[in-house]
């Protein structure tokens, strides 16, 4: 990933920042110039909370390429509580399997080094959601 995109994209993958439509209130992941609700204008900043829960899930056993060392990894469609879907992989799942409807929340973690100085780039994933006791 060339050096601009990556802080152009700084918002979103550490902040699960999006877009609320100014029209019908649509809260919109990732941002984009029009609402697919209403076909109005979003141009309004939305900070999502990170919790949401599984919505479906799949074990990645062949990796793409940047990824092979990670897998088998687990990815999730993840529905936010406010809304919006979006894909990521779980992590932090120790012995405890996937279900649907589990809780989880974002965290910022590793996603691969890049490039012969292996810039290493970061962004969202999701874990269960941690007890308040833990």
């Amino acid at each position: 990933m060339e050096l601009p995109r990556h802080w152009r994209l700084q918002n979103q993958r550490y902040g699960l920042v999006g877009e609320v439509c100014d029209q019908c209130g649509v809260k919109l992941f990732p941002p984009r110039d029009v609402c697919p609700s209403c076909a109005e204008p979003a141009h309004e900043q939305y900070t999502f909370s990170g919790r949401g829960q599984v919505y479906s899930h799949s074990t990645v056993y062949s990796a793409p390429a940047g990824y092979e060392e990670y897998a088998p990894y687990t990815v999730a469609l993840v529905k936010l509580d406010e809304g919006p879907m979006l894909t990521a992989q779980l992590t932090d799942l120790g012995d405890q399997e996937p279900e649907i409807g589990m809780p989880v929340e974002m965290v910022t973690r590793r996603l691969r080094a890049e490039g012969e100085q292996g810039m290493i780039v970061y962004g969202y994933k999701f874990r269960p959601v941690m007890s308040q006791g833990s």
